[in-house]
């Protein structure tokens, strides 16, 4: 079917329309957790660059899981506040496409990204006599590329398919963003392609990253294990510990979202469905804002950076 027999042309994102009041309430957490996300990651950016402590693949890693967490949030949020005060809660096409390009790209990278972050972990403990060898600069600055390039292609692979579908009715996205799966489900054409497509690509992406950092942390735990001294264990644990944390936390929230059961028509079902959004919110909201909370609390490192520019900062007065 070719694109110029697409005849929607903007879409409505529905969100919750049907809640005056929450809308109020979410846009000012939202509003708070955004510039909290700015703040926090843009902070942990700036550290690792002046810090030359902080000059190793660990932080050059984080501070391009922090720069994309902020522009994650930013293809999202202020579009969703922007409709939260918005009686025409609508979005052009191309709009649509260019957000959900953006979003897929930027959750397809954090995938890949933090397995790149468990295999350093992984060399730094298990190997950390051959890490300065096997994680030069060009190595590490490769292996960020390469996530940034994977998600990039497997988005435009993905909203091609998606853009060259017919769309020529319903054009309501019950979601608070273009959302690639609630954008497919629009079309007036057999979407079982699509889905095959969007499964092979989650597998390769989401599960064979998923998989990288189970077997990295079962070999980081037996090598922990093997430490005789208690502080050495507590040591190279605590190496790990935060990247393990945002782990947890980032896989968690999308196997509660994709892989629980779907509920069935119901008379509360337009609840239902508010909830299922809120909980999609809490993931493009919560997560971006709770990872630079984790590493700047639970990382010495980060801690003693933020000393030493301040101490520098008061000294240059």
């Amino acid at each position: 079917m070719e694109i110029n027999e697409t005849t929607v042309t903007e879409f409505f994102l529905k969100g919750l329309s049907g809640y005056p009041k929450l809308e109020i309430i979410f846009f000012v957490l939202i509003l708070i957790m955004y510039v909290v996300i700015l703040l926090g990651n843009g902070i942990l950016i700036v550290i690792s660059i002046l810090d030359p402590h902080l000059h190793i693949p660990m932080y050059f890693f984080l501070s391009n899981l922090s720069f994309l967490d902020i522009c994650y949030t930013s293809t999202s949020i202020p579009p969703t506040l922007m409709n939260f005060l918005s009686q025409r809660k609508t979005i052009s096409f191309s709009g649509c496409v260019v957000q959900m390009f953006l979003g897929l790209a930027m959750g397809t990278t954090e995938c890949v990204l933090l397995a790149m972050m468990a295999f350093d972990r992984y060399v730094a403990i298990c190997n950390p006599l051959r890490y300065s060898i096997i994680m030069n600069k060009i190595v590490y600055v490769q292996m960020a590329a390469g996530s940034w390039v994977a998600g990039s292609v497997n988005s435009l692979v993905q909203t091609i398919f998606v853009v060259q579908l017919p769309f020529c009715g319903n054009n309501v996205i019950n979601h608070f963003s273009c959302e690639i799966l609630a954008v497919m489900k629009l079309a007036c054409a057999d979407i079982s392609g699509n889905e095959f497509i969007m499964l092979i690509a989650t597998t390769v992406f989401a599960l064979t990253s998923l998989l990288l950092i189970v077997v990295s942390y079962i070999l980081i735990i037996s090598n922990i294990l093997k430490i005789h001294s208690a502080e050495g264990r507590s040591k190279a644990f605590s190496t790990c510990s935060a990247h393990l944390t945002v782990v947890i936390i980032f896989y968690g929230t999308i196997l509660f979202m994709y892989m629980k059961p779907k509920s069935k028509i119901s008379p509360n079902s337009e609840k239902m469905q508010a909830t299922d959004k809120l909980i999609s919110m809490f993931y493009g909201v919560m997560t971006p804002m709770i990872n630079p909370l984790i590493y700047s609390l639970r990382n010495k490192d980060v801690k003693e950076a933020v000393k030493h520019l301040l101490v520098r900062k008061a000294f240059s007065k």
